[in-house]
């Protein structure tokens, strides 16, 4: 069985759970809160009304005319993926369009202490390049492994909760360096 069969069903879990959106909202609060605080400000962060176009969150400095767009995938600490030190997750390729200001997103949440255990900010075309063939379901999967002596592919972009504000403003950092 490939691993797009043995996870078919788990592609699907916003449909089995009714607080699944509920908890990926409150994700994506998390991050956006726990960024604005761990840099005192200077990150500020607006959310969509709407996602229908795979942003979430969008990230701008204090200062700057830079802006990030982020997409969310959230995975809870009582998922068994999650629990086995795993986080899969998977991205629409109708609505998947790579391009300079948009980030990946994946982070798993521990849902207990209500904070962000690991995460793996990507660069929407570096995320592009490295994915396979969407699935017969149409979507690309991400699958990393949390464990902190991992070397997945995905390794070069894992985050604890303190880095990912840092690499967030480095990020911005690098659109504001290539707008002028």
């Amino acid at each position: 069985m490939s691993d797009d069969e043995a996870y078919e069903g788990y592609e699907d879990y916003q449909d089995k759970s009714p607080a699944a959106g509920r908890m990926g909202k409150a994700a994506e609060y998390l991050v956006a809160a726990s960024s604005i605080l761990a840099t005192g400000g200077e990150l500020n962060v607006s959310t969509s009304l709407v996602d229908d176009e795979g942003v979430d969150l969008v990230f701008h400095r204090r200062g700057s005319s830079a802006t990030l767009a982020v997409q969310v995938k959230a995975r809870m600490s009582t998922g068994s993926q999650v629990q086995q030190s795993k986080l899969m997750a998977f991205v629409r390729s109708q609505t998947f369009r790579p391009r300079s200001d948009l980030d990946m997103l994946f982070v798993a949440v521990d849902v207990e202490r209500g904070a962000i255990m690991t995460a793996w900010l990507i660069p929407s075309g570096v995320f592009g390049e490295m994915v396979t063939e969407p699935n017969s379901r149409g979507r690309f999967r991400f699958s990393a492994s949390m464990k902190p002596d991992s070397k997945d592919r995905w390794t070069p972009f894992r985050l604890t909760a303190a880095e990912l504000p840092r690499r967030i403003l480095a990020r911005l950092a690098e659109l504001d360096k290539a707008a002028y």
